[in-house]
């Protein structure tokens, strides 16, 4: 089945708002093993809405469309669909109950033009939406000026994430796999520490022979993720396709893997660090924050991380952590000795089992010949010692310094998995 995604909404258009859910919906049937070639974002306007839908139907079998589901005058996603199909709208009883029920929990009174998000094209299959007022629907069939183009099925969903992402995954998977007789199974192995060309080239010839699974590779901020994703006729035997990939790529990659379906690194440590019941500390100079931010981010990161410690100047630095002046003076701030004793000061002060430290020159200035932009320096202190590793980060733009600083802490977060992976309580 060949999908095309269909945005609605002027604020998308104009900048206002960043268009997440289309790449949320990309991922996400790319994952049951669905074709999509197109995306295409259209403002609140039934004339335009009418010639996209147009445009997205002659090449698509479906289009998945957010946005346009309001109350309001200009929410007409759901009618301009509808007359698409050539449907009439009638009053569905259990949306209009769901939404008179929403507006007495939260005690205000429901306005006439909510009444409108009630309204359905006959025959349309409604999608209940548990975060919100607006139910989400799909049509199935002919249109009504194009009948020899055969069934389509259109899907609306509301615009705001929080309404989308939970509907899709609860109401539109099990739609849209309802067509189909085999099962997609897809898992990511998270890589860190290669670039994508790099890991491309590694699995080229295992990934140009596979048909069933397939691997592909995906690029992030200093990261690589590889989708592998088998069809089969039920999940059991989509599993049985995909575990010998692992060993393959486990032979190949292995010291840059971090995890599979974790999500990311700081969600990776802090499942390890659980699981192992241990716990960390940081100690923050050019990364101001941001690995405990990271952390903390992470539900449950309470039970294994307890301090984190910004020390940008470096009388704090010695205050706080212990640096000694006479390595501040002899080596400087941005050194292998400096990144040492902030994290040994960040295990000693806080009782953690591990502490990791950062300290570099995030630019655009302060940069030198000996000490250039982008050199960060990260220590990791357990019992088992102190190790510091130095880091060139620098891609040479001016914009450089929050990719300098997210990588940085991405590797600080890569070495605190590494080191307890080793350690035992």
């Amino acid at each position: 089945m060949k999908i095309e995604i269909l945005c609605v909404g002027t604020e998308i258009l104009l900048g206002d708002i960043v268009n997440t859910n289309a790449r949320f919906i990309a991922k996400e049937i790319a994952a049951l093993g669905l074709e999509c070639y197109h995306q295409s974002v259209v403002g609140d306007n039934p004339k335009r809405l009418k010639e996209s839908l147009e445009i997205a139907f002659a090449r698509a079998d479906a289009v998945i469309m957010t946005g346009g589901l309001g109350p309001t005058y200009d929410d007409l996603t759901k009618e301009t669909a509808a007359d698409f199909f050539g449907r009439k709208m009638y009053l569905h009883q259990p949306s209009i109950e769901w939404i008179e029920g929403f507006f007495k929990r939260i005690g205000r009174e429901m306005t006439e033009n909510n009444r409108k998000q009630a309204m359905m094209p006959e025959g349309a299959a409604v999608f209940d939406n548990h975060n919100g007022t607006a139910p989400g629907l799909a049509i199935k069939g002919e249109l009504k000026e194009h009948p020899e183009w055969g069934e389509k099925i259109a899907i609306l969903m509301p615009g705001p994430p929080r309404e989308m992402v939970p509907m899709f995954k609860e109401s539109v998977v099990p739609y849209l796999t309802s067509f189909s007789q085999r099962v997609f199974v897809s898992h990511e192995v998270h890589l860190f520490g290669i670039g994508e060309s790099a890991a491309e080239t590694k699995l080229r010839d295992v990934m140009e022979s596979m048909t069933n699974p397939t691997i592909a590779p995906y690029a992030k901020d200093g990261e690589v993720l590889l989708r592998i994703t088998a069809s089969a006729e039920n999940s059991e035997a989509a599993e049985k396709l995909i575990t010998p990939v692992y060993g393959i790529v486990e032979e190949k990659l292995g010291e840059y893997i971090y995890g599979i379906d974790v999500g990311s690194l700081q969600n990776a440590l802090v499942k390890l660090l659980r699981e192992k019941q241990l716990t960390v500390a940081t100690a923050e100079s050019c990364t101001g924050g941001l690995i405990a931010k990271r952390i903390t981010d992470i539900p449950g990161a309470s039970e294994v991380f307890g301090m984190g410690a910004v020390c940008y100047a470096n009388e704090i630095k010695t205050k706080l952590l212990g640096v000694s002046e006479e390595t501040l003076k002899n080596f400087g701030a941005v050194s292998h000795q400096t990144a040492k004793e902030m994290a040994e000061g960040a295990r000693r002060v806080s009782g953690a089992d591990i502490a990791v430290s950062t300290t570099g020159i995030a630019g655009p200035g302060g940069g030198t010949e000996e000490k250039p932009v982008g050199l960060v320096y990260v220590g990791v202190s357990t019992k088992a010692g102190c190790e510091t590793f130095e880091l060139r980060l620098a891609r040479g733009y001016s914009t450089d310094r929050d990719l300098i600083r997210w990588i940085a802490a991405s590797n600080a977060l890569s070495l605190a998995t590494k080191a307890a992976q080793k350690l035992e309580k």
